[in-house]
């Protein structure tokens, strides 16, 4: 099996737009015990509008309009209205859907998203390109590791398998030659040091 061949996966896989709703679907996974049903589906159905759905519809008219060229790679220039996109909807997620008393973690964790938005946001201004797809899994990593840790559930075995994920998303932009090396790193930081200061507000 040509692994060359299966690289390009991974960028789909742990495409930026899709981590939300896994990490929204992991949390449940683990807290369902400790919610209604209800109350489960109604977030599930918000998270998966404002974080997969609309930037979905938004990428096909950004498409239309000459906007974006691609779902995997996009140049700089291209970069600006899709991520201004993500952090507005990221925002108005934690404004007033995910609550901060109910869902506590979740909303730290879309909060470390909108902060990471930011932060690649101005990036973007500044002509440098880090990469979405390492800051969305190491994001996720992140909050898979916190989640561990609060509620003292052993994940060693899907903490390993998300370390690995980030190396294979990384040899994936690579063999795509969508990012450099520094850019990638730089991912890695911007995904993931939000997630790790906003730790001891929810830790």
């Amino acid at each position: 099996m040509d692994l060359k061949k299966i690289l390009p996966v991974f960028s789909y896989i742990f495409h930026p737009i899709f981590i939300s709703l896994y990490g929204t679907l992991f949390y449940f996974l683990i807290t369902q015990s400790f919610f209604y049903s209800s109350q489960i589906i109604v977030t599930l159905v918000q998270v998966t509008i404002l974080t997969l759905l609309l930037p979905l519809s938004m990428y096909f008219l950004f498409r239309s309009l000459n906007i974006v060229s691609s779902f995997t790679e996009a140049s700089i220039s291209e970069r600006k209205m899709p991520i201004i996109v993500q952090a507005i909807l990221l925002l108005f997620l934690i404004k007033f859907s995910i609550s901060k008393e109910t869902i506590t973690e979740l909303y730290f964790f879309f909060l470390g998203g909108f902060l990471s938005s930011v932060i690649v946001l101005l990036c973007v201004f500044l002509k440098f390109k880090a990469s979405l797809h390492m800051i969305g899994i190491s994001a996720l990593t992140c909050f898979v590791y916190g989640l561990s840790l609060y509620y003292q559930i052993s994940f060693v075995n899907l903490i390993a398998f998300c370390i690995v994920s980030i190396g294979l998303v990384a040899s994936s932009r690579l063999y795509m030659k969508a990012h450099t090396y520094t850019e990638l790193v730089a991912g890695i930081i911007i995904g993931t040091l939000p997630q790790l200061y906003l730790f001891r507000y929810w830790l």
